[in-house]
């Protein structure tokens, strides 16, 4: 007699997509997004469109996306990844504005300079987009929890004290106000300079926000 319960039965459908896969295909059809976006306009631009440039399914953007507006989204964190790595990387015994100085870049993969065009080509456009800038503005919102969970570990304390909060939406607020003037003074295109600008714009503003913060 056969054990019914040591009989395997074979899987049917697509093997499951790891999260590694996920996260990759969300940033292919936010950088396709991007792109029909700065060429069309975000109202004449529809998911049907996104997902054909990006080779999937209709079905399969939704399935990874609330809206066409939300598909910026991967993009757009890619800014606040690259500062959270930062943050993660302060030595104990190095100022915060020093660390800044020495290692922030504006994205994760500083390589990546099409990534960087296409986080501020989305910037600019939520000044006339609402729906995109709602979305954007829930990134931040969002970041604050990213930033206090890390600030929150430096110091051994809950991500949850009205400190850390603080801390944490101050922190986000300086990155967002000097990523929306990097996109601003950059409409002709990034450079090194604008770069090292923007560096030291975010540095000054740590400085003057988290003075007594440096050292932990």
């Amino acid at each position: 007699m056969i054990d019914e319960q040591q009989v395997e039965v074979p899987r049917r459908g697509r093997p499951p997509v790891s999260d590694r896969q996920r996260r990759r295909l969300r940033l292919d059809i936010s950088r396709h997004a991007v792109r029909l976006f700065a060429e069309h306009g975000v109202t004449a631009t529809s998911g049907e469109q996104i997902a054909r440039a990006a080779g999937v399914s209709e079905r399969t953007l939704w399935r990874y996306f609330r809206s066409k507006e939300s598909c910026v989204e991967p993009l757009l964190a890619k800014a606040i990844d690259a500062f959270r790595a930062v943050l993660r990387a302060w030595p104990a015994d190095q100022e915060l504005t020093e660390h800044l100085r020495d290692t922030y870049t504006p994205v994760l993969d500083s390589a990546s300079d099409a990534d960087l065009e296409a986080v501020l080509a989305v910037v600019r456009m939520t000044r006339a987009e609402p729906a995109l800038r709602a979305a954007y503005l829930m990134l931040w919102e969002r970041s604050e929890d990213t930033f206090a969970e890390v600030l929150a570990d430096r110091a051994g304390t809950s991500p949850d004290s009205v400190e850390i909060r603080v801390q944490a939406a101050a922190m986000s607020a300086v990155l967002k106000v000097a990523t929306d003037h990097l996109a601003h003074v950059t409409t002709g295109g990034v450079t090194r300079e604008a770069l090292r600008r923007h560096r030291e714009d975010v540095t000054s503003a740590v400085d003057v926000v988290f003075r007594g913060l440096s050292t932990g």
